[in-house]
């Protein structure tokens, strides 16, 4: 893939700490968890919820949900600002990004309509040069195939400005050329019990899962679950029903204490598939 020079390329900020550095043994890792869908088992998904932490906490989560949809070239990846840098509805529309796989392109046709739909969107690579959310699911994304992607980092937004969001994505979505998988990046509660963890995330996906983005919102919201990707999650699922979702479905949850052991302060993971 090449990249005329006034191009934006994107270095990979986080490789070596949440995924391994080293092309071949990232790629051995992702295969290595992605599990062999079963006959008829993968889902013509709209969108997907996945969790961002390092691979070894998270990684079968996010593996096995993208593993149980038909994923087509070009995804939209939403996650959350944890750093607070640059805009707070911010998209790259220009260029790619390098990862040790290989550079993926960026959509620039979708991402500009994106753009053109709503008065939110700025055009920053600032707010995404250090952040992980989104770069963390590529890897399993190129594994499936993807060729291009469009990136959205998001800080708090009401309600109102995620519906506003979300309809811009889905009219972009519904205009473009071919089939276009949202991902929204989250991971659920953050450094709580895991009885607690379990409990707060359950009052979460319930109207997640039911396909109710406002009162995904509000719940998260009011009962103050620390889901750190609740603004990405609640534009996608507005655009994924705008784009007619009718179901949605919990592929796996787990939380940190898998693997640590440690079940005193855990984070929570979730994959969903919206179709």
């Amino acid at each position: 893939m090449s990249y005329r020079p006034a191009e934006r390329l994107r270095p990979p900020a986080v490789a070596g700490q949440f995924y391994p550095q080293d092309p071949d043994e990232l790629s051995a890792l992702v295969a290595r968890l992605t599990p062999e869908p079963r006959p008829g088992q993968r889902l013509a998904a709209l969108a997907v919820v996945s969790p961002h932490a390092g691979y070894v906490y998270s990684g079968r989560v996010a593996a096995e949900t993208f593993s149980r949809v038909e994923v087509p070239e070009t995804a939209v990846i939403l996650g959350p600002n944890h750093h607070g840098q640059g805009q707070p509805a911010a998209i790259m529309t220009q260029g790619g990004w390098r990862l040790p796989g290989g550079a993926i392109a960026i959509d620039q046709t979708l991402a500009a309509a994106i753009m053109q739909g709503s008065a939110l969107l700025r055009d920053d690579p600032s707010a995404h040069t250090r952040e992980h959310s989104l770069e963390v699911q590529v890897p399993f994304l190129q594994h499936h195939g993807v060729r291009k992607i469009v990136p959205l980092c998001l800080s708090f937004l009401s309600y109102p400005q995620c519906q506003e969001l979300g309809l811009a994505l889905a009219q972009a979505i519904s205009a473009s050329a071919g089939p276009t998988l949202l991902v929204a990046s989250t991971d659920m509660s953050h450094y709580e019990p895991r009885e607690v963890a379990a409990r707060k995330d359950e009052l979460a996906l319930r109207p997640l899962l039911a396909l109710d983005p406002e009162g995904l919102y509000q719940t998260v919201i009011g009962q103050r679950i620390s889901m750190c990707g609740i603004i990405p999650t609640t534009v996608a699922l507005v655009a994924a029903k705008h784009l007619g979702a009718r179901r949605a479905e919990l592929i796996c949850y787990t939380d940190s204490g898998e693997t640590s052991g440690d079940t005193r302060q855990v984070v929570g993971y979730a994959g969903v598939v919206i179709s």
